[in-house]
């Protein structure tokens, strides 16, 4: 089947930088959009950014301008820079992707296991 792996999530300082990354591995044929989700503690999973196979992005009010998604098609991998973070930044980021598998025909959605970014004031 398919497996996201994300990485990249840290401690760090208000006003910090900091850049994710997710690896969708396995029966790929390809992949359609791909985005970046966060749940704070106690609330529910929000979204943070998405971007579609062609690069068309679409971001939270709460981030825009401070955050970047990005992807490499050719590794089947997303990005988000994280830039001016504020403690209110702080959560689990979740990767999420839509992936036609291999030999099948239809669209399936998977998600990471999450990585914990926490920002300090």
């Amino acid at each position: 089947q398919v497996q996201l792996v994300e990485s990249g999530g840290a401690l760090v300082q208000a006003g910090g930088s900091l850049r994710l990354s997710c690896a969708a591995s396995g029966s790929i044929f390809s992949i359609n959009a791909m985005g970046w989700y966060y749940q704070a503690p106690g609330k529910q999973r929000e979204l943070v950014a998405t971007i579609t196979s062609g690069g068309s992005t679409n971001y939270a009010d709460s981030v825009k301008g401070r955050f970047t998604i990005s992807r490499d098609n050719a590794k089947n991998t997303v990005y988000l820079q994280m830039n001016s973070l504020k403690p209110e930044d702080t959560g689990v980021y979740y990767c999420n992707a839509e992936v036609v598998v291999r030999g099948e025909f239809i669209i399936r959605r998977y998600w990471g296991q999450g990585t914990q970014v926490t920002v300090s004031s």
